[in-house]
């Protein structure tokens, strides 16, 4: 009885595994690709659904005896998550179509890919971390390299492999370290040992670094270029947001639960590799004439701004860090939207700057659907990806860290020019060649629109969002003072 309730309060989860196991066997009895995408679509829908309620009324509670949490903050990284895995195949599809590399394949690799970004998002253990971060990037392995007569993508694929393998021996031996250390992998028992020592602190620094691999920190960013560029750019867009949510959401837990005590101890830390991470996003970002390699390198500068509220460290400052995923998953799964219609307009490798002269005219709403998405990456103000600087930025300043406020707006206010210089092609530039835009379809369009209505919604309304956020930490904190 305790299990079946416990799948309950974990329902999202649960259909999107479903729907996976029914569409991969789709797949393997030949069924249309147009039916394994609507039944993908039935069953992401059904989750997002299941994933808004539980947003606004799940009680916070553990499942699984303590491996798994539900409510709360797990909630939001799980309406994150599944959000994303919608948009994405509603885009992936129409676009795969576009570039006559339809693989029905890859919608049952997308849902379990969610399906592991949803166990990482709610994780109460190491172990289902673990397990959560291994679903997830074995699938994006696959996904990255899906157009498989393309040299460009397997490479991507196997850089992403070597890579994420690497990564996960980091993670895992800070895993055994931790263990060693505190006897526990669960994290609100590690977290009442404030003891340290070198295999604590050993434990946590490699845990850090397996982290800082999987977000794409500096110096441990090498691979997100190349990947990203080499890879279809819908898969792209769930990479750079819905599994950066779901690593960031289960790093914010870590920090929250399990190492408050180092936490504290990080702020230094924190505060270089964002620092490092800022700087270097958005100084490469400048010179990028291909625009997904642009968009890559924009990422990279985007967690920095992230790693600004880790350093702080406040309850404020995690809030911050939730919303910015939030807003960054509207406008960057937006932007990589407007692209990918762009691409499957002419071929695969139409993404150099250039190739955009004079393109605003020809399909307008596409064009200020772009330049949208584009303004909010910027920070420019009545835009979602404004108000999450803003929030982050306050939350440092309000933690003592001026100067590595300072470094961040100045980082910001550099990005403007290569965002700004995407729309200077669009309008201001005459073509090369003569390109001609197809009319994009009434879904792929509608889902691109919607995207940047709540990108400009979350510019204006952020106080309910934040409210909600502050709240998921402040019955934490009351909880873990009224344990004994």
């Amino acid at each position: 009885m305790e299990i079946l309730n416990d799948l309950m309060n974990y329902l999202p989860a649960a259909i999107v595994a479903i729907g996976g196991l029914v569409v991969m066997m789709q797949d393997g009895y030949k069924v249309k690709s147009r039916t394994i995408y609507s039944t993908t679509m039935i069953f992401l829908g059904l989750a997002l659904v299941v994933a808004t309620h539980d947003l606004f009324f799940a009680e916070r509670s553990e499942l699984f005896s303590g491996m798994a949490l539900s409510g709360g903050t797990a909630a939001y990284g799980t309406f994150i998550v599944v959000f994303g895995a919608f948009f994405t195949v509603i885009l992936t599809h129409d676009y795969l179509i576009g570039v006559k590399h339809n693989f029905p394949q890859v919608y049952p690799l997308l849902m379990f890919c969610t399906v592991g970004m949803i166990t990482l998002a709610t994780a109460n253990d190491l172990v289902t971390v673990f397990v959560g971060l291994e679903t997830m990037s074995i699938c994006l392995y696959a996904l990255a390299g899906i157009i498989r007569d393309k040299r460009l993508g397997v490479e991507s694929a196997l850089k992403y492999f070597i890579m994420g393998a690497f990564s996960t021996g980091f993670f895992l031996y800070g895993i055994a370290l931790l263990y060693g250390a505190t006897g526990y992998t669960r994290l609100e028992e590690i977290g009442a040992f404030t003891d340290g020592g070198l295999i604590y602190w050993g434990g946590v620094s490699l845990l850090m670094v397996g982290f800082f691999f999987k977000v794409s920190a500096v110096p441990f960013h090498m691979w997100t270029p190349d990947v990203y560029t080499g890879s279809p750019t819908t898969i792209a867009a769930f990479m750079a947001t819905a599994a950066k949510t779901a690593t960031f959401v289960a790093l914010v837990l870590v920090l929250e639960r399990a190492l408050p005590f180092a936490a504290e101890q990080l702020v230094g830390t924190f505060s270089v590799i964002a620092i490092m991470t800022m700087i270097l996003g958005n100084v490469v970002a400048l010179v990028q004439d291909n625009v997904k390699r642009m968009l890559a390198y924009s990422s990279i500068a985007h967690v920095g701004y992230l790693f600004v509220g880790l350093a702080a460290g406040t309850v404020e400052a995690y809030s911050a860090v939730l919303f910015y995923l939030l807003a960054y998953t509207f406008m960057n799964v937006g932007a990589f939207g407007v692209i990918a219609y762009y691409e499957k307009n002419h071929d695969v490798h139409f993404n150099n700057v250039e190739s955009y002269s004079g393109l605003g005219y020809q399909q307008p709403i596409m064009a200020v659907l772009l330049s949208i998405f584009l303004f909010s990456l910027a920070g420019i103000p009545i835009s979602a990806g404004f108000n999450a600087k803003l929030l982050v930025f306050a939350a440092a300043v309000d933690a003592g860290l001026i100067a590595l406020v300072v470094i961040g707006v100045l980082a910001s206010a550099a990005s403007a020019y290569y965002y700004l210089r995407v729309m200077v092609y669009l309008y201001m530039r005459e073509p090369k060649e003569v390109v001609t835009l197809i009319q994009p379809k009434l879904v792929y369009s509608v889902s691109l629109v919607l995207l940047a209505g709540l990108t400009l919604y979350f510019g204006v309304m952020v106080g309910d969002v934040m409210s909600m956020l502050n709240s998921f930490f402040a019955v934490s904190e009351a909880a873990t003072a009224a344990a004994p």
